[in-house]
């Protein structure tokens, strides 16, 4: 057993993870025994993709605030919101819960979710110092929060089937929500496609190796 080394790596002893069933396969095998899936021992275009996905969210994130999220038709009169207009507007109704809500979903999480991601690939792009465990935290936490980014499309969708009443009152979404419904979807898919095993490959933390040393 003292023989053993705790740090090591599937790849080197000569194993791998199929990426459907998670069951430990032979490096050479093609294919999982279980499951018939294609194995690979890392998908290093994965960091390529998700990068490139990630930009194009930041990208997106600018006409999602700037141009209105919202149009609404009262007696002939069309009033556009913004995602951050509709906040105000909310806050000047006294609907606080509401509006902090909004301002979570839209504005925070969307944004926190692309700083996110932005520090991982860049930690592994070039290989960083920062602790590995703390990165696959912070990668769990934004994978966890996601699920909840949609939430503003939502409210949008109940808004407008709840004001719609007709020629007095008409509520429908405005070009915003399909750049911020695109902006949640890639940040998502940008989270999804990385292969998080990179990050054990190409970071050297020192904060890890003195966290090994000591519990030794």
């Amino acid at each position: 057993m003292s023989n053993i080394d705790e740090n090591a790596q599937g790849k080197e002893m000569g194993l791998t993870t199929c990426p459907s069933c998670n069951k430990l396969n032979e490096q050479k095998q093609t294919h999982c025994t279980r499951c018939d899936s294609l194995l690979m021992v890392r998908d290093t275009t994965s960091l390529q993709k998700s990068w490139a996905l990630l930009i194009t969210a930041a990208i997106l994130l600018i006409p999602a605030n700037i141009y209105p999220i919202t149009m609404l038709t009262d007696r002939g009169r069309i009033r556009h919101d913004t995602i951050f207009t509709g906040i105000t507007h909310l806050v000047q109704s006294d609907m606080f819960p509401i509006a902090i809500i909004l301002f979570t979903a839209s504005i925070l999480v969307p944004l926190l979710k692309i700083v996110g991601l932005t520090i991982y690939l860049t930690a592994i792009s070039f290989r960083l110092p920062i602790s590995k465990k703390m990165l696959m935290v912070g990668f769990h936490i934004i994978e966890w929060i996601g699920r909840w980014s949609m939430l503003d499309l939502f409210v949008i969708s109940i808004t407008v089937a709840l004001v719609n009443m007709g020629q007095l009152l008409d509520a429908k979404p405005a070009p915003a929500a399909t750049a911020f419904a695109l902006v949640i979807l890639l940040t998502q898919m940008a989270a999804k496609v990385l292969d998080t095993r990179l990050l054990w490959d190409r970071l050297e933390s020192k904060d890890d190796k003195n966290r090994s040393t000591k519990s030794r």
